[in-house]
């Protein structure tokens, strides 16, 4: 009988691939961990690269102090469970300087407390291999990236300045503090994402579920009250079934109304909609480009 692997099978297979390469090749890898769903996917691929043995690098989480309280709940309970080390970072410099969404806005809220903070945690780590889940389906600028995507001495990319993949042979050769961000589940879609965490049981924050929670429109985004820093004057709170088909900082990232509790409600949901994942991701909005001028700087 001819030996066949499902679609979700061969993706399984490159990213393992490309996580042991990159492994092989690393001094001092470390795996960005944002809590959603493409990190739960990237932690269950690392761990089954290296099972029997613990997944050999750390999880960084570059924490803007201004992420859903559920997240950062359940970030602490899967990394102690599973036995992952965790290493949470954030820009303390922002932080004392009062830095946040409402206080001074989507573009420089993210500069500080992510792009710097990321800059920051790396340069300190000194990491030559940085695993993140971008994939090519999410946002334009993110389908300009190799699977190998080479950073300067400044965390800075140069879209233009790309080392060829073909063959899927990846060049891990990097000059003194330069980096490279790789990214296995590049050749994903957010479709795969989602069977695979339902064929592999993969736990995941209960804020991509339905569920009755307070929220302000803005903007038109459903904007969630996670907590009492939310200028509340002149907007009304509304309370309905809402869930998040993307995670980040709570004053950035719009819920849709749904009514989706199960995963199997989910992917039919996601099957009906045309909708992209990141409609409701503010920072996508702050002006043309800007995705694409924040990596350059040296985001995710």
């Amino acid at each position: 009988m001819p030996y066949s692997m499902s679609q979700l099978d061969q993706l399984e297979a490159e990213a393992i691939h490309i996580i042991r390469e990159a492994v092989a090749q690393a001094e001092n890898p470390v795996m960005l961990y944002s809590v959603g769903k493409d990190s739960a996917v990237m932690v269950r691929l690392a761990q089954k690269a290296f099972a029997p043995g613990p997944v050999p690098f750390p999880l960084l989480h570059i924490d803007s102090q201004w992420k859903f309280k559920e997240m950062i709940q359940f970030r602490d309970k899967f990394c102690e469970e599973n036995g992952l080390k965790l290493l949470v970072h954030y820009n303390k410099e922002g932080k004392a300087a009062g830095v946040g969404p409402f206080t001074h806005g989507s573009r420089k809220h993210t500069d500080i407390m992510k792009t710097q903070a990321l800059v920051q945690s790396l340069e300190q780590g000194g990491y030559d291999m940085i695993f993140g889940g971008a994939r090519r389906d999410e946002e334009k600028s993110r389908a300009k990236e190799r699977i190998y995507s080479f950073r300067d001495k400044f965390n800075q990319w140069d879209p233009k300045n790309q080392r060829p993949e073909v063959w899927s042979l990846y060049n891990g050769k990097i000059n003194p503090n330069e980096s490279v961000r790789v990214f296995p589940i590049s050749n994903w879609t957010e479709m795969d994402v989602w069977r695979y965490i339902e064929r592999e049981s993969i736990p995941i924050v209960p804020l991509y579920f339905a569920k009755k929670r307070p929220y302000v429109e803005i903007d038109g985004n459903l904007i969630m009250v996670d907590d009492d820093r939310m200028p509340l004057e002149g907007r009304e709170v509304k309370e309905d079934y809402i869930r998040f088909r993307t995670l980040g900082c709570y004053p950035l990232t719009g819920g849709v109304l749904s009514t989706v509790t199960t995963m199997a409600e989910m992917i039919e949901e996601m099957i009906n909609s045309d909708i992209s994942e990141r409609n409701s991701r503010v920072i996508d909005f702050d002006g043309e480009a800007s995705m694409e001028q924040k990596k350059r700087e040296g985001y995710f």
